[in-house]
């Protein structure tokens, strides 16, 4: 084997994708009934594996399903928010109310920040009033002792 073929195999850019990455990608494809079984099985295996996989289910939020979708849950059934329901009336209804709670939402959050700003400099004034404090008291006694 020459160094020009060594070469081209130990680069990291032509492998393909490790055991673990295509299992991912295979589970992912499959979804969340996959992801469930895979954990039930790796339990029932070895416990450790179930235990591992409930792990990076949790931390890589895969018990979510997609994800993408925007959905308010009511019992065994799902809202779409995003959806039409064909009654104009009702449709108007609802965007008007869903932007109103946004900007609610903002002008909470705006409000929010202010009050941690005017803490935080509540804060750092008494701060600097007893560090100013500190400091006369200690010239104070300074200039008594001389």
């Amino acid at each position: 084997m020459n160094t020009a073929t060594l070469n081209n195999t130990s680069s990291m850019g032509t492998q393909a994708p490790g055991f673990f990455a295509r299992t991912e990608a295979w589970l992912d494809a499959r979804g969340r009934a996959a992801w469930i079984t895979a954990m039930v099985g790796g339990y029932i295996v070895f416990w450790p594996v179930g235990l591992a996989l409930t792990a990076y289910m949790v931390i890589n939020n895969k018990f979510s399903g997609t994800g993408s979708r925007k959905s308010c849950r009511r019992g065994s059934h799902s809202v779409h928010m995003n959806r039409a329901t064909g009654n104009a009336a009702f449709d108007a209804y609802k965007d008007e109310t869903l932007r109103r709670l946004e900007e609610e939402q903002t002008n909470f959050e705006e409000f929010l920040e202010r009050l941690r700003e005017a803490k935080d400099k509540a804060e750092f004034d008494q701060f600097m009033d007893e560090r100013g404090g500190a400091a006369k008291s200690a010239d104070d006694n300074a200039n008594a002792a001389q």
